[in-house]
């Protein structure tokens, strides 16, 4: 798998340029987008332009979300190289049977499955190689492939807290536990993969769009190294099972999983280990990002929301709040569109601040920054030589928006 340079590589002493302005020189602009947002955060808090209080109760509220997040992708990136998505995307391709129609089924069931239970961000940067190499050794097209990641990448991360930041953030502002807010997002979440796996056929994988009637399905792979991988899909099931029937707070379940990861390989794969798993970007950006948000929200962007977002915890103030949250991560982001619009709803319109979960999370589609998960999916599709063209990505991104977000919205109002 290529991976682009991050702070990781600066922690581990491989940045190959010999000093700091080697280092710099290979920081990639996300890096400097992390860093940025880090550095303006800490500045405002100085400065004054952002209390000491609300700082301090944004960081203790991150706290626990840095150690899931830290934890869990290490946990994956292990796992991506113990090879458990490669034995299941082998899997799905032999099971397709050369039919387009039933590797579709596959694909759409395998991508949502690894955005539900690891999180967008796993899927974005560890399944889209796994799928791109599949497209490679069995010959299909792969744009196909690439696009049911990134899609299923966003619009599977509604059920669960893990599948998305912004879900731990909503599952901790209304009180509900990875069963609870599974609960309430099941039927939502069925409707937006429901309408992303139409969109995906009508626009990518139907006959006159992939070229071809059948491929030829790959051999099953050979393990490297069969313990290894046992026992990292054991930590995986161990850890879904431990969030899912014992309720266990996510960054302690997923730090379980990841010690037991990491032991692992320590003993089976030591020179894999190394501070360079740590994503030093994320750790990074989330606490700046929320910062920031902050400080914006403290000198007029909170007047504004509450104009636009409202009051209405109906099914007409529902549409407007997730309408809202898919614009605004289109245009800025979807995480510091969702705390942005968290702040203003209003303590007891839990429907209203559902709503707008469902925007920033199926709504951010359409333009590549919309998430860091499309923005990494993009990466991985560059070094892969995959070509996506941008104004198709853009016109079917805004279809699959407005009619997944829509789709998911009103699901959401026959479940409440």
């Amino acid at each position: 798998m290529v991976r682009d340079f991050s702070w990781g590589r600066l922690w581990s002493g491989r940045s190959g340029h010999g000093g700091p302005k080697g280092v710099v020189r290979r920081l990639h602009p996300l890096d400097w987008l992390a860093g940025g947002l880090l550095a303006l955060g800490l500045l405002a808090v100085v400065t004054g332009l952002l209390p000491t209080g609300p700082a301090e109760d944004q960081l203790r509220r991150v706290g626990p979300l840095v150690v899931f997040l830290g934890t869990v992708i290490v946990m994956a990136e292990l796992t991506g190289r113990a090879q458990v998505f490669d034995v299941v995307a082998s899997w799905v391709a032999r099971t397709g049977r050369g039919r387009y129609a039933l590797l579709f089924g596959l694909c759409v069931l395998f991508a949502s499955l690894t955005t539900i239970t690891l999180n967008l961000d796993t899927t974005a940067v560890l399944l889209t190689p796994v799928m791109l190499a599949m497209a490679t050794r069995v010959g299909i097209a792969a744009v196909p492939l690439a696009m049911t990641t990134v899609w299923l990448a966003n619009t599977a991360s509604l059920l669960l807290p893990v599948s998305n930041l912004t879900n731990l953030l909503a599952a901790d502002r209304v009180a509900l536990s990875p069963s609870g807010l599974a609960a309430v997002m099941w039927l939502p979440q069925l409707a937006a993969i429901g309408v992303t796996a139409a969109c995906l056929w009508a626009f990518y994988w139907r006959r006159g769009r992939r070229g071809q009637d059948r491929y030829t399905p790959p051999e099953p792979p050979v393990a490297e190294d069969p313990v290894l991988l046992r026992i990292c899909a054991v930590a995986c099931a161990g850890f879904l099972l431990a969030i899912l029937v014992a309720d266990v707070p996510l960054w302690s379940a997923s730090l379980t999983a990841m010690l037991v990861v990491v032991v692992a390989f320590a003993v089976r794969r030591r020179a894999e280990l190394s501070l360079s798993l740590v994503p030093w970007r994320l750790l990074v950006l989330v606490p700046g990002m929320f910062l920031v948000v902050e400080t914006v929200n403290a000198h007029g962007l909170h007047e504004l929301l509450e104009w636009v977002l409202g009051t209405d915890n109906g099914f007409a103030g529902m549409l407007r709040s997730a309408a809202v949250g898919a614009g605004m991560s289109n245009v800025l982001n979807n995480l510091p569109a969702y705390v942005a619009g968290e702040a203003v709803v209003p303590a007891g319109n839990h429907e209203q601040l559902l709503a707008l979960l469902i925007g920033v999370n199926v709504g951010p589609v359409i333009t590549p920054w919309a998430s860091l998960a499309t923005l990494l999916w993009f990466e991985r599709c560059r070094f892969h030589g995959t070509r996506i063209g941008m104004g198709r990505f853009l016109w079917t991104g805004l279809v699959l928006s407005v009619t997944g977000t829509s789709a998911a919205v009103c699901a959401l109002a026959l479940v409440s």
